[in-house]
C-alpha cells in the first residue's frame, strides 16, 4: 500500500479520554480496570469501562443513534481535537470525498439487551430501532453524520482485528479514487452479551489480565473508541501508516493457529521492504490467554527473534475487542512521539515458554517504526506498520 499521514488521532478508553490522559497512565502504570459488575452481570471478573457514558447526549439531530455505542463514539470524537481536524479536512477536499471506516464487533448489542428485558406480546418497545443501533453499520452511519460527511462509510466487523483493517480498507478506497482521505476508527462497548459469551468459552479471567505470565488466566474486557484521519501526502513530522499485513488462519473458529504462521504473514505483508530489524516496538494483541499468547509469541519470534521489544497494553484497558486495533495503534504512535515503551501491565514475570523480548519494565527509548497487532475470532489477523513519513 501507499503511505498515509496520520493528521489526527484520538483515543478514549477506560485508561482516560484522549492522548494525553492515556500518556499519563501509560507512564504512571495506572490501570483502568477494575473488579466491579457491568451492571447486572454477576460475574466475578475485572473490566475496563469508561466513565460517565450513562450522561453522554447526542446532538438532537442524531437522536435515534442513541445507545451505548454511540455514545462512546461522541465522546471520542470530542477529544483531541479531532472534530475540528476533520472539519478542516472537510473544507478541503469536501464533503463527498472523505470516506469513513469504522470497526465494531458488537454494535449496540446491548441496546437490544435492554429492548428484550421490555418485550411485551412478542414485540420490543416502541423506543427501539434496530438499524439506528444494534445494526453494525450504525457506529459508520453515526460517524459520517456527526462529522457532516456524504462519502463512502464501510463498517468493518472482523472480531477484535475490526479496526485494525480499517486501515487498510482505507489505503484500498484512496488508492482506487473512492475517496481522497478517510476517518478510520473502532468503537466497542461492554454488554453481557460479550462478558458471559466469553466466559462461557472459559476465556474471561476472574483476576486482573496478566499478559505473557506463566499464571495468567484469560483476559479482562474492556471498552473504548478511537479514530484517524488518513491522507494520502505524507510529509515531514507527521506520523504515517506505511503498512497493514491481513491473513486468515482458516484453523478454527476460536483458537489461533499453534504455530502463528497466519499472524507470521500479515506481519510480513504489513512490514513489505522494511528489514524486521528496523521495528523499534511491537505491541502485541497479547489477550492473557494461553493459546493467544503463545501462538503469538511463536509467530514473532519466527519473524523478528528474540530482541525485538514487544508489550501487551491490555492491562489498561482490557480486552477492547472491535476497537482493540485502533486504540493500540494510537498507543504505537503515543510511544512514537513519546520515545517511550510501555510494559506488560499486570505481568509479574515472563512466562519461560515464551520466546519474544516481552518487556516487564518500561524503557525510554526512540521508537521510529512500531508494529501493532490484532488477531480475532476465526482466525483473522491484521498488522499494521506506523513509522515516519518515507
Amino acid at each position: 500500500m501507499k503511505p498515509l499521514a496520520i493528521d489526527s488521532y484520538t483515543v478514549t478508553s477506560a485508561a482516560g479520554r484522549g492522548r494525553d490522559a492515556h500518556v499519563v497512565a501509560l507512564r504512571a502504570e495506572l490501570t483502568g480496570l477494575a473488579q466491579r459488575h457491568f451492571e447486572d452481570a454477576e460475574l466475578a471478573t475485572w473490566i475496563g469501562a469508561v466513565a460517565g457514558l450513562e450522561s453522554v447526549r447526542l446532538p438532537r439531530e442524531l437522536a435515534a443513534f442513541d445507545c451505548r455505542n454511540n455514545r462512546l463514539a461522541e465522546l471520542a470524537l470530542g477529544a483531541d481535537g479531532f472534530l475540528e481536524s476533520v472539519a478542516a479536512a472537510r473544507s478541503r477536499c469536501g464533503a463527498r470525498r472523505i470516506g469513513v471506516f469504522i470497526g465494531t464487533s458488537t454494535s449496540g448489542v446491548r441496546h437490544t439487551e435492554l429492548a428484550y428485558r421490555e418485550r411485551t406480546d412478542d414485540s420490543l418497545p416502541d423506543w427501539f430501532d434496530y438499524r439506528t443501533t444494534q445494526n453494525t453499520y450504525s457506529i459508520a452511519d453515526y460517524t459520517r453524520a456527526r462529522l457532516g460527511l456524504e462519502g463512502v462509510a464501510v463498517a468493518v466487523s472482523a472480531a477484535c482485528a475490526s479496526s485494525a483493517k480499517v486501515f487498510a480498507s482505507a489505503a484500498r478506497a484512496i488508492e482506487s479514487g473512492f475517496c481522497d482521505a478517510a476517518v478510520v476508527g473502532g468503537v466497542d462497548t461492554l454488554c453481557l452479551t460479550t462478558l458471559y459469551g466469553f466466559n462461557s468459552l472459559q476465556l474471561v479471567s476472574s483476576e486482573i489480565c496478566r499478559p505473557a505470565d506463566p499464571g495468567r488466566k484469560g483476559l479482562s474486557i474492556g471498552e473504548a473508541g478511537g479514530f484517524a484521519l488518513l491522507t494520502p501526502a505524507p510529509r515531514a513530522g507527521v506520523p504515517a501508516c506505511l503498512g497493514c499485513g491481513e491473513s486468515s488462519d482458516a484453523h478454527h473458529m476460536s483458537q489461533p493457529r499453534p504455530d502463528g504462521a497466519g499472524a507470521v504473514l500479515a506481519m510480513r505483508a504489513a512490514l513489505g521492504t522494511l528489514d524486521p530489524a528496523h521495528v523499534s516496538y511491537i505491541n502485541l494483541h497479547g489477550t492473557a490467554t494461553p493459546a493467544n499468547d503463545a501462538s503469538e509469541d511463536a509467530a514473532v519470534s519466527a519473524l523478528f527473534g528474540t530482541a525485538t521489544p514487544c508489550s501487551s497494553t491490555k492491562g489498561w484497558t482490557g480486552h477492547t475487542l472491535g476497537a482493540a486495533g485502533i486504540v493500540e495503534a494510537a498507543v504505537c504512535l503515543l510511544a512514537m512521539e513519546q520515545g517511550f515503551m510501555p510494559r506488560s501491565l499486570n505481568t509479574r514475570e515472563k512466562d519461560p515458554a515464551l520466546k519474544a523480548n516481552v518487556l516487564l519494565s518500561a524503557q525510554q527509548a526512540r521508537v521510529d517504526y512500531a508494529l501493532s497487532n490484532s488477531f480475532g475470532f476465526g482466525g483473522t489477523n491484521c498488522s499494521v506498520l506506523l513509522g515516519p513519513a518515507p
